[in-house]
């Protein structure tokens, strides 16, 4: 199987496992909102607050840098020099296994002893520490997952990946299910430790599937040396920590902004109900329904790091340019279409999914920002895979100051709309910003008309004329199968106009 076969064969085989993974998460939320009931998830969504910045830290970018130094290793070496290539990447492995287990060892002790502290004075609520001592089991396992992720996916063998992800979630799934009635959860600390338990057993076992796919795999036996082993530990800190340093204050000021929503909301004259509801429906609602599709393009975009990066290590210019201008054709096509319908669709598929809430509105304000997100997504792989991780870093960084202080000024004012506005601005900024380092980076030159006019065009022309039938010869949808009919129907003839167009053409087996 050719590069660019095993290329897309991965990456259709994550988009399908990931379609399915958001598809049962988004359909298990919505269970456990009915079983535990607003308030459990709202402390839920407190503890994964704290379980996320936890995350962040035991990790430490040890994923990416896995992916990096494992697809470079393969790439600067030639066929005849295999056996220093596979000494090289179970000795980069090896090491990352060493750095994960610090970091995340680390993150534990300090997350299991000062949970009461966080628990009962930064989040107010003493019913989160036990969760939190029992998240704390689960770190070293989920930052030694994280590199068995990053290595499977650098030998293009992210499918194994992308399986172990569907099972853990099948096992979470189902071992919530369990506790949730073993443990007789009818308040919210016993429905909290339920679902807390249920994804630790998730996480545990799922490092032992990935270890396992690891030992059986088949490798030479030979010893790299010792200068080896030096060198490859200062790759290591050298990708790894900006990553780190940039997801530590990147995690920590999102953990300030989203414990400042709530707070603003309340500043804006709303109850503390009021306020936790319009926060959940935004977050909890909108923005997985709107990030769903990111399925599509985000898989592929994780395959693009360790392409970039062999590429860039054999100093191929010419398939870093052709790379870059298929992922800014497809995404911005795939992202428009998205973004076209969901406007057009967007109170329609609020009735169909959130009967009795007002996440249409909210649909409708921030479908227009999807391409900017989505593409910006595809732009951050790209260029941590020319090793501009620490550009990225500054740009994070730069997003999430900006989101703090835009959310404290605004949303006191502005309510909810200024939490949307904020996240408009910084997104902006954000994809600006990384979109101009790589064009001048790679000296890629931007094809607008065929990139932003024929797709915007053809998304217009489809939505126009299909609102057009439907409000002659329909009318306004109730029925859930209706939505999602007149959607594919939506995109058939947005994919037809793309050909006639000629925005897209069929394949004829052009080298990738």
């Amino acid at each position: 199987m050719t590069k660019t076969s095993k290329f897309f064969f991965n990456g259709f085989l994550i988009t399908a496992v990931s379609l399915l993974i958001r598809s049962v998460s988004v359909s298990f939320s919505v269970y456990l909102s009915n079983k535990i009931g607003a308030v459990a998830m709202g402390l839920f969504t407190l503890i994964s607050t704290v379980y996320g910045f936890a995350i962040t830290v035991a990790t430490s970018g040890i994923g990416l840098a896995t992916m990096r130094l494992v697809a470079e290793a393969g790439g600067t070496n030639e066929p005849s020099n295999t056996e220093r290539a596979s000494s090289a990447v179970r000795c980069i492995v090896r090491k990352c296994v060493v750095y994960a287990l610090c970091f995340s060892i680390g993150s534990a002790v300090i997350l299991f002893l000062f949970a009461p502290l966080i628990g009962e004075q930064l989040l107010a609520d003493a019913r989160t520490v036990m969760p939190l001592r029992i998240l704390a089991f689960t770190l070293p396992p989920i930052a030694l997952s994280s590199v068995f992720n990053g290595y499977f996916t650098a030998i293009r063998q992210a499918y194994k990946n992308s399986v172990i992800q569907m099972i853990g979630q099948f096992i979470k799934i189902y071992a919530c299910i369990l506790l949730l009635s073993a443990l007789c959860a009818n308040n919210v600390e016993s429905a909290c430790l339920a679902i807390v338990l249920g994804g630790a057993i998730s996480e545990i076992l799922s490092f032992f599937m990935q270890y396992f796919l690891y030992l059986i795999r088949k490798h030479e036996k030979s010893k790299s040396s010792s200068a080896d082993g030096k060198k490859i530990e200062k790759k290591i800190l050298h990708t790894a920590l900006p990553v780190a340093f940039s997801a530590y204050v990147r995690s920590g000021l999102i953990t300030i902004e989203h414990m400042l929503i709530p707070w603003g909301l309340e500043r804006n004259g709303n109850s503390r109900e009021h306020s936790l509801a319009a926060y959940g429906t935004v977050h909890s609602m909108v923005f997985p329904l709107v990030l769903f599709p990111s399925a599509l393009s985000g898989s592929f975009a994780s395959l693009l790091v360790p392409e970039i990066a062999e590429s860039n290590a054999m100093g191929d210019r010419e398939r870093i340019d052709r790379i870059i201008n298929k992922v800014f054709h497809a995404v911005l096509i795939f992202s428009i279409g998205t973004a076209g319908i969901l406007m057009c669709f967007s109170f329609d598929l609020a009735r169909a999914i959130y009967p009795q809430t007002d996440a249409g509105r909210y649909i409708l304000m921030i479908a227009p920002l999807i391409p900017v997100m989505y593409l910006d997504t595809s732009v951050d792989a790209l260029l941590k895979g020319l090793g501009e991780q620490v550009y990225c870093m500054g740009v994070n960084i730069v997003d999430s100051f900006l989101s703090v202080i835009l959310v404290w000024m605004l949303l006191p004012n502005l309510g909810i709309v200024g939490y949307i506005i904020t996240v408009y601005f910084t997104e902006i900024i954000n994809a600006t910003l990384s979109i101009t380092r790589l064009l001048t980076v790679t000296k890629t030159k931007p094809h607008v008309w065929n990139w932003l006019v024929k797709p915007l065009f053809c998304i217009i022309v489809a939505t126009g004329m299909m609102r057009l039938l439907l409000t002659c010869f329909v009318g306004q949808m109730d029925a859930s199968w209706t939505v999602y009919a007149h959607i594919v129907l939506t995109v058939i003839l947005y994919l037809l106009l793309l050909l006639l167009t000629k925005t897209i053409r069929l394949p004829k087996g052009k080298k990738v």
